[in-house]
C-alpha cells in the first residue's frame, strides 16, 4: 500500500479548467510546464513522480506546488524583476548611436574604445555585438589598405577600363 501524501496539493480549480488554461498557453512554455507539473499531481502523481515526468528537479517541483498551494494560478506565472542594472543607460545608448552614426565603418575595437572613452564602461566583444546588433548595425572587419592607393580609385579604374 502506497504511503499517504505528505505534502497535499490544494485545489484552487477544477482539473478541467487546468486543460483549458494548458491549451491556452500553448506558447508560454515556462508556465505551461508549470501547469502540466500541477495536472500531473491532480492525477494523482507524487511530487517526485510528477518532476521526474516533466523533467525538472524535485526541489523545483516542491517550489512550483508551494505557489499554486499560496496563490493558485497567479503564482504559477514567473515574475521576472531584478538583475544586474545595464552599464549603459537608454540614453546613453542613444548618444552611442549618434556616435556610431558618424562613422561607416566601425570595428569592434575601434567601438569598445569609443564606449570605453566616452562612458568609460567595458564590454567585452560578444556584448559589443549584442549592442550593435540592437541598433540593426554591424561591425566592420577592418583590413589593410594601401597606403599608395590613390583617392577616387574606382572612378579611375572605371575610366580607365572604358578607355580601352
Amino acid at each position: 500500500m502506497a504511503n499517504k501524501e505528505q505534502y497535499p496539493i490544494i485545489r484552487h480549480i477544477p482539473a478541467n479548467i487546468i486543460k483549458k488554461k494548458i491549451k491556452h498557453q500553448e506558447k508560454e512554455v515556462k508556465i505551461l510546464k508549470r501547469l502540466f507539473f500541477i495536472k500531473l499531481r491532480y492525477d494523482g502523481f507524487n511530487v517526485s513522480e510528477a518532476a521526474e515526468k516533466i523533467g525538472i528537479s524535485t526541489a523545483t517541483a516542491y517550489l512550483w506546488q508551494d505557489r499554486w498551494n499560496k496563490g493558485g494560478y497567479e503564482d504559477l506565472i514567473p515574475k521576472f524583476a531584478g538583475g544586474r542594472p545595464p552599464k549603459l543607460s537608454a540614453g546613453d545608448k542613444e548618444k552611442l548611436k549618434e556616435y556610431l552614426n558618424e562613422k561607416d565603418h566601425w570595428s569592434l575595437k575601434d567601438v569598445k574604445n569609443l564606449i570605453f572613452l566616452k562612458f568609460g564602461v567595458s564590454y567585452s566583444n560578444d556584448q559589443i555585438r549584442r549592442i550593435l546588433k540592437s541598433f540593426e548595425m554591424f561591425f566592420w572587419k577592418p583590413y589593410p589598405q594601401d597606403y599608395r592607393r590613390p583617392e577616387g580609385a574606382e572612378e579611375i579604374l572605371k575610366k580607365n577600363s572604358k578607355d580601352e
